[in-house]
């Protein structure tokens, strides 16, 4: 469905814009009020899911590269929440941006916006 409402410029610009506001909202410091499931593991499970979902319909010839890359950028993210010295690294969270990407492969491939051979 995606891949047929955007081009493929449209698809890498909403995947690049999505990861930098999921950076923004995982660097805020805990005092903002922050949209939340009201469960910190799920709000990573579900930011990489759609993570995955953007990601791989913006680079559909790529699966293995954007699922590696977003799983280092979540390691990254708990680095980077390491040096705020108001939020920590909680490496639990990194199995969940895991759980999130698993989840968004096949719904990525479900939902059509996620074709390898159709790279674009």
């Amino acid at each position: 469905m995606l891949q047929r409402w955007t081009s493929p410029a449209q698809r890498r610009w909403a995947f690049w814009l999505c990861m930098a506001s999921v950076l923004a909202l995982c660097l805020m410091p805990p005092a903002q009020h922050l949209p939340s499931t009201g469960w910190d593991k799920a709000n990573h499970a579900l930011g990489f899911a759609v993570l995955a979902v953007l990601g791989l319909a913006a680079y559909p010839a790529r699966t293995a590269r954007v699922l590696a890359g977003l799983l280092a950028f979540g390691a990254l993210i708990e680095v980077l929440q390491s040096l705020t010295g108001y939020r920590t690294a909680e490496w639990l969270d990194l199995l969940a941006d895991g759980a999130g990407l698993a989840a968004g492969w096949p719904l990525a491939r479900w939902s059509g916006v996620h074709r390898p051979a159709a790279a674009g």
